[in-house]
Formats: C-alpha cells, structure tokens, sequence
C-alpha cells in the first residue's frame, strides 16, 4: 500500500526524487523494507538496494536484512524553500556575512554560491572596490546590482526554482576556464566523517567544480548544519580551509575541525 503521508502513486520519478522519500520514509518510520520499497515506487528490488547502498555510502542508513535503518548520529534533513531559509538564523547569517567580506580584498575573484548566508555576504559588498564575483545565485546576483565597485558574473545555465539557482552543463562550463581565489559556499549539511552536503544532485555537481577552480574553501554556516546529512555529499570536510560559523558550534565539532587543520572562525550566535 502506498504511503499516504507522502502521496505517492505509482508514477515513474527520478533516482534522486526516490531517494528523498526513502529518507522521509527512514525519518518518520525509522526503517524501510526491500519489497515494501519495490511496490511503492515500481520498479525492481535490485534499484532498492542500490538506492539503499547508495544512502549507506552516505552514511544515512544502515542496510539490514531485507531493508535498511536509519543511521544514528547523523540528521538527515530536508530541503526548505529559499523564502523559509531566509526567515531562520537571520542575525547569525549577517554576522558571519561581515566576517566573511573583510576577507576579500581589493583585486580577488571570488565565487559565491546561491543561498541565503551568501547573500548576506553580497549585500556586504556594497562598498567593495576592484573584486570579480562569480554566481550562480540570483539572489545574490539581485543584492550586487548596486556595488558599483564589483564586476558582476554569473554562470547561466537551467533555473532551479526551489533555489532560484542555476545549475547544469552550462554553469558547469562557464567555470572551467577560470581560476578563483576563494569560493564561500554556503551547505544544507556538514558532518566530520561524511562532508559537507546538500539536497540536488545537479547542485552538489556544481558545488565540486566551484571547488576545484577555487584556490580556498571558505565554508559559511550556521551552527544548526553540523550533525546532519543530505543526500548529495559535494566535498569532504578535510577539503575546506577555513568556516565561519557561530559559536553555538559544539566543543566537539570544534575539536574536531582544528585536528583536521581547518580553520575556525567563530561569531557571535545569540539572536
């Protein structure tokens, strides 16, 4: 029988589409069956328990006999809308946003990707003189139409709505002949052993390539990030140089960041 809660028929969708309702599933159940998963979604118990290795390899489940747990430890956590991410940590996300642009100078390209924190960042830069800023955010885009000092670029490529962001073999070429300074990337999720991570696939794909033109990683997040997982691992956390993050962040976590060698820059979390 299909699961009401999630209003599922017996519609063709796509892997990623899939996997997020197994993990709503694993959220609100707490395990999930093969067979069960077969009937529900149409297609073969063989695609099971790949999406369920998948999501293991993810370190979101925990495969057991004839289905899966939900891994304990780390949160997996679903997608708001841009609008609802905007209303939530306000006052940090400003914050870390004025520590982050005192660290872009006169002369750097940076990259700054979609999402709220980093739109943050954009609107600190209003002031800013002589910087290249890449995006592929339009928010962000829409907060520099007014810096005068800042040579605006942007990626193109398909628009993804749920994110006003665009991704794809577009946005994907347009980086590939550019070297960057910095890339401050904003993430839905962020684990020690499993990485920073974030709920589209075409997202998460982009977000690597931003990586890999980027001399450093500046990751901005709000402490509520870590202890969570999304489906779409972009990059190991070893990777990053430097988070800016509020001081809600827990002692562990700290710890942990610093062993790895990534810098820690923390400010100021009561709203």
């Amino acid at each position: 029988m299909n699961s009401p809660e999630l209003g599922m028929d017996n519609r063709a969708i796509g892997t990623s589409e899939r996997r997020e309702q197994i993990i709503k599933m694993l959220r609100s159940q707490g395990s999930v069956q093969v067979n069960n998963l077969s009937q529900q979604f149409s297609v073969s118990t063989v695609t099971i328990r790949n999406d369920l290795a998948f999501l293991e390899k993810q370190g979101i489940a925990i495969r057991a006999y004839g289905g899966a747990l939900l891994c304990e430890g780390v949160t997996p956590v679903s997608e708001p809308s841009l609008e609802v991410k905007s209303t939530r940590h306000t006052t940090i996300k400003r914050n870390i946003a004025a520590i982050a642009a005192q660290r872009i100078n006169p002369g750097q390209r940076v990259i700054l990707d979609s999402g709220t924190t980093t739109y943050e960042i954009a609107r600190q830069l209003i002031n800013h003189q002589d910087i290249i800023v890449m995006t592929n955010g339009i928010n962000v885009a829409n907060a520099l139409l007014d810096a005068r000092g800042v040579e605006l670029m942007m990626t193109g490529g398909q628009l993804r709505r749920q994110s006003m962001s665009f991704y794809g073999d577009q946005a994907d070429q347009s980086l590939q002949n550019y070297y960057f300074d910095m890339l401050f990337l904003g993430v839905d999720a962020i684990s020690l052993e499993r990485g920073i991570s974030t709920h589209n696939e075409d997202e998460a794909r982009l977000n690597r390539r931003m990586s890999d033109v980027a001399e450093k990683i500046v990751v901005v997040t709000d402490s509520s990030k870590f202890n969570s997982s999304s489906l779409h691992k972009i990059i190991d956390t070893q990777r990053i140089d430097t988070i800016i993050t509020d001081d809600g962040i827990s002692e562990d976590n700290l710890a942990g960041l610093c062993r790895i060698g990534v810098e820690v820059v923390l400010v100021k979390g009561d709203e």
